[in-house]
């Protein structure tokens, strides 16, 4: 037996005549006995009031807890003895089975109506939902035996017949069995509150729904056969041979209490208790209350009943129903905790919405944040003398929240045993998915505080001094910023205690993505904790939430050496490589760009271009960039202005592109002074850096080719001296270093190729087929180039410290100088005579060409000659080239250069003589289309009017308009194109 939830109590005894009948009517009962009399008892204190019987309805409507005397007899009640009765209150009704059944009305019992056609019954079922006020026979349906026991189930009805259960149909009549009732007991069918029928198999009640259908496994299980049952609230009563069992009606259909009361007879449900009919006397079964009856199942450890029955409190007692419901919940779950069973002791401590700081102090290795909040005495209600326990919740926890032993603990050793125990998986488990379940609700009030107190500052409202105990956290950076916050404080004692529970089971994972996400971790413990476990990423997640940067990149920055010098053992950190310091600086590019430039130099140079890609991806400023390396770290200086130039030439400057070459060119420098001092130096070795040089050179242009030109020695580098003499446009110095310095003419080719495509790709520079014969001069004249050579350079030097303007081959120039000087600038003007693509006509004559032909002698380079005609016949003046070609020149020689020019000239001959005809043609379709407009006749009548002004034209000049049918006045005419005028240089000036 669990507790007592009813009280037996002695209503009345020694009744003179056995009791063949039982039922109750508000506070009287009414007795049907052998001698067919009813004799109606009432409460003792209303008898001696001596009530007459008008006042029936006046004494109650419950029974009462007190002995009961006969009030009134009615003889004659019933000539043969009543099987049963049934008040029905509804209809102020009496309706008893005898040999029939009659209606009776309350409360004097006179005979109302008596069903003939019931003759012989011996069960009845009332379903107070059903029918008027009159009696109206609907059916008869015929059944194969008797019925022992029947009850509405909706539209059906349940009986029980013979040994068998069967389901009819009250409309049509149809009959469905349901199962075997079993062979010790009769058939037993009893209605549930929810509509469902209980049915009895010997000892065995199985519940079925309105069809018969099994509901659920689970069945109650009786001590004996039961001959009754009846249903109250949450309770099933059942009267056996030998006394009268009440069990729960939730699963496990567990027995409550049991009754010892012989010979009882009748049991029936009253509206407030269970009453029971011996032979002579009567028993009332009344209801402990339910709050003494939650106090019994606490006290007894049967907190599952305890918690059902408080869902039974009234409505109106919603808060003594909370405050119930969350002291049985904490006492529940400490019995469960002490018990092993720690999740589900979590879950009541849930359900109890007891403070986590409570929960918390049963774990007292895990150390969590001070707090400045004093823990309200939780409002546990006293149910028992074990009240100080369930006050558990109210003791003063300490700073550390390292709480004195659990008051039901006290003996000292017993208690020493668990703490190894708390501290197990199982219950580091279950207080992880604790916090995680409190966890939302929390951190949503915490960053509601946040985003009000951010609010407020942006408003400069201020509440209060500040206090350094206190801190902010908005978003998922935390400052030591001081405030007021119960929220956040409980936000992170929950953290960190979640933190430390997700170390100790191992689970580092969670506890990374609980730092990544939004956390209030304390983070004086929670680096204490991570540095002692070495959890490095954590620690690292840790640093970076609360904005300690430095801190992060410091840690992370060792941890990446401790890997290189582990490379042998990558098990010990292998997941800690330059690239990490790249991906955490990422995020701080546009908010603290020099902690970048700082610590990206330990990953510039392990890892350049993922460096470069983050100085690009966050935009930091190249200067500021190549400033700090240059200061920092000058070797890779020019690594990344390499890289940056490589990955976006337009996010440098001319001023980096100009030290980027600079340096290059110092590194070959060196290079240069280094073998040229071991007399080891060929101009034509490529170092990687005089490559890097050279494809700077010619790819790049917002370097200085004057400062450039000056640093290069006399008698080497010539590759890159005549790259710069191209920037500068001295492109006969560069082509005659190519030719005679380097002999390499595909060089001095390429050269003209690059000069001759940039100017085509330029609409308002001239054509620049002129390079190519500027070239031709150089092969057919070598030795006076060479001879000239260095004399030109020098005068190029005093020219550029003299500041006068660049030499452009496109424009003749006058220099004042030795004759060699004047020998260049006849050159440069026979250049620019050229460069006409029409003119075939030159300064110099046939006799000119043989003068150089006569001069370069033997040392003309033929060859280089008809190479260059051959493969750039295209983009070469024939007739310029022609002139300055020696005059035993053979043609078969000029074959592969003058045949497809002649054809291509053909071709654009034929071409330009098509278009011109067509043109004509057009001319001609053009004239006649003007003779036939000038043609057009506009007839002026009376009625002609103008069309912007509707007057009539009458004799006044008008115009016409191009379409041959708007005619206006002169005079609207002008205006109309002066208004027109003046809105369109209005909407200019808007502009």
């Amino acid at each position: 037996m669990v507790h007592n939830a009813y009280d037996s109590f002695e209503l009345l005894s020694n009744s003179p005549n056995k009791i063949d009948a039982i039922e109750s009517n508000g506070s009287k009962i009414l007795v049907a006995c052998s001698d067919g009399a009813l004799r109606i008892y009432a409460p003792e204190s209303t008898i001696s009031d001596k009530a007459p019987p008008s006042d029936y309805h006046n004494h109650g409507d419950q029974l009462r807890k007190e002995p009961y005397a006969l009030e009134r007899t009615v003889n004659g009640f019933s000539k043969k003895p009543i099987l049963s009765m049934k008040v029905l209150a509804s209809r102020e009704l009496l309706l008893s089975l005898s040999e029939s059944i009659a209606f009776h009305r309350l409360p004097n019992l006179e005979t109302i109506a008596v069903l003939t056609k019931a003759k012989g019954a011996n069960v009845f079922d009332w379903d107070d939902k059903r029918g008027g006020r009159g009696f109206v026979e609907v059916k008869d349906f015929g059944v194969s035996d008797t019925v022992k026991s029947m009850s509405w189930c909706g539209e059906n009805i349940c009986l029980g017949i013979r040994k068998e259960y069967w389901i009819l149909n009250a409309t049509n009549g149809a009959l469905s069995q349901v199962f075997p009732s079993g062979r010790l007991a009769p058939p037993l069918v009893v209605s549930l509150p929810s509509g469902e029928l209980l049915l009895g198999k010997d000892n065995i009640g199985v519940f079925v729904d309105q069809n018969g259908k099994h509901l659920h496994a689970e069945k109650i299980c009786w001590s004996e056969a039961p001959s009754v049952v009846v249903i109250q609230k949450s309770y099933a009563i059942a009267l056996l041979p030998r006394r009268i069992e009440i069990r729960s009606l939730r699963v496990p259909y567990s027995l409550i209490q049991a009754v010892v009361l012989q010979n009882v007879r009748h049991l029936i449900e009253s509206n407030n208790a269970i009453i029971v009919a011996l032979s002579n006397s009567v028993y009332a079964l009344f209801p402990v209350p339910l709050g003494a009856q939650i106090v019994q199942l606490t006290a007894s450890g049967n907190f599952e009943e305890a918690l059902a029955l408080c869902k039974q409190l009234p409505p109106e007692d919603s808060n003594l129903r909370a405050a119930k419901e969350g002291s049985i919940h904490i006492r529940y779950a400490h019995y469960l905790f002490d018990n092993g069973s720690y999740e589900e002791a979590m879950e009541h401590f849930l359900a109890s919405q007891v403070d986590i700081t409570y929960v918390l102090s049963l774990y007292p290795s895990i150390v969590l944040p001070k707090t400045s909040m004093v823990p309200e005495p939780e409002k546990l209600i006293d149910m028992s003398p074990d009240a100080p326990y369930l006050s558990r919740a109210s003791s003063e926890l300490s700073d550390d929240m390292e709480s004195s032993p659990p008051p039901h603990l006290s003996d000292f050793d017993e208690h020493s045993a668990l703490e190894s125990k708390k501290m197990s998986h199982n219950t580091l488990m279950a207080i992880i998915k604790y916090l995680q379940k409190r966890r939302y609700s929390i951190i949503e009030k915490a960053t509601a505080e946040g985003t009000d107190e951010v609010i407020l500052d942006a408003v400069g409202d201020k509440y209060g001094p500040y206090d350094s105990s206190r801190f902010k956290k908005s978003n998922k950076v935390r400052g030591n910023i001081a405030i007021n916050s119960g929220a956040r404080e409980m936000a992170a004692i929950l953290d960190t205690a979640l933190l430390q529970a997700l170390l100790l089971t191992g689970q580092s994972s969670a506890a990374l993505e609980l730092l990544e996400g939004l956390n209030y971790c304390d983070l004086k413990i929670c680096e204490e904790i991570l540095q002692k476990r070495n959890h490095y990423t954590a620690l690292l997640e840790l640093y970076k939430c609360n904005g300690m940067h430095r801190e992060a990149l410091k840690l992370l920055h060792q941890l990446v050496e401790e890997s290189k010098l582990n490379q042998s053992q990558p098990e010990l950190n292998p997941k800690f490589k330059p690239e990490s310091i790249i991906e955490y600086l990422k995020p701080l590019c546009g908010t603290d760009p020099m902690l970048v430039l700082e610590f990206s130099m330990l990953a510039l140079e392990s890892c350049p271009t993922q460096t470069i890609e983050l100085f690009l991806s966050g935009n930091i400023p190249a200067d500021m960039v190549n400033s700090y390396l240059k200061q920092h770290a000058p070797s890779m200086q020019g690594r990344y202005l390499e890289l940056m130039l490589a990955m976006d030439e337009n996010r440098i400057s001319k001023n980096l592109q100009n030290e980027m070459v600079q340096i290059y060119l110092s590194e070959v420098l060196d290079w240069h002074a280094e073998l040229n001092a071991q007399e080891k130096w060929d101009e034509k070795a490529y170092s990687p850096t005089r490559k890097k040089l050279l494809s700077a050179l010619e790819s790049i242009s917002g370097y200085n080719p004057e400062a450039l030109l000056k640093r290069l020695p006399a008698d080497a580098l010539y590759e890159e001296r005549a790259l710069l003499l191209g920037k500068m446009n001295q492109h006969e110095l560069a082509l005659s270093l190519y030719v005679h310095k380097l002999h390499v003419p595909d060089l001095a080719l390429s050269y003209c190729d690059r000069v001759y495509e940039s100017a085509a790709h330029l609409p308002s520079v001239k054509s620049s087929g002129n390079i190519y014969l500027t070239l031709l001069q150089i092969y057919l004249n070598p030795r006076k180039t060479t001879k000239n050579f260095e004399k030109r350079m020098t005068n190029l030097v005093s020219f550029q410290n003299t500041n006068v303007p660049k030499i452009s081959s496109m424009t003749p120039i006058k220099v004042k100088g030795g004759r060699s000087a004047k020998k260049i600038a006849a050159i440069e003007g026979a250049e620019d005579m050229r460069v006409s693509p029409s003119g075939t006509d030159s300064s110099k004559s046939d006799g000119d060409a043989d003068e150089f032909g006569e001069e370069g002698g033997s040392t003309i380079m033929l060859d280089e000659v008809l190479d260059l005609l051959s493969k750039r016949w295209d983009r070469i003046n024939g007739a310029q080239a022609l002139k300055l070609l020696p005059r035993e020149t053979k043609l078969q020689n000029l074959l592969p250069f003058l045949g497809p020019l002649l054809k291509k000239s053909s071709e654009a001959y034929r071409n330009l003589s098509v278009i011109k005809s067509l043109r004509q043609t057009e001319n001609l379709q053009v004239k006649d289309e003007m003779y036939n407009l000038r043609k057009t006749v506009v007839k002026i009548t009376s009625d002609t009017t103008c069309s912007l002004c509707n007057k009539k034209i009458g004799t006044s000049v008008f115009a016409v308009y191009p379409n041959g049918k708007t005619i206006v006045h002169f005079v609207c005419f002008k205006d109309s194109q002066s208004m027109k005028a003046v809105a369109k240089g209005s909407a200019l000036r808007k502009r």
